[in-house]
C-alpha cells in the first residue's frame, strides 16, 4: 500500500523578527532626527550655555 508524501509550507517566523527590527529600526532613527533638529536648532539660534 502506497503512502502519500505530505509536504507542508514551512513555517516562516522570520516575519516576527523583521517586524520588530524594523519598528526598532524606525524608533532610533526618529530618536536621532529628534536629536539632530534639536541641536541644528541650538546652532542656528546660537545658543552658547546648552553644550557644556
Amino acid at each position: 500500500m502506497p503512502k502519500a508524501a505530505r509536504i507542508a509550507k514551512p513555517i516562516s517566523t522570520s516575519s516576527a523578527s523583521e517586524n520588530s527590527d524594523s519598528a526598532q529600526l524606525v524608533s532610533i532613527a526618529l530618536f536621532a532626527g529628534i536629536g539632530l533638529l534639536i541641536s541644528l536648532i541650538a546652532v542656528i539660534s546660537g545658543v552658547q550655555g546648552a553644550w557644556f
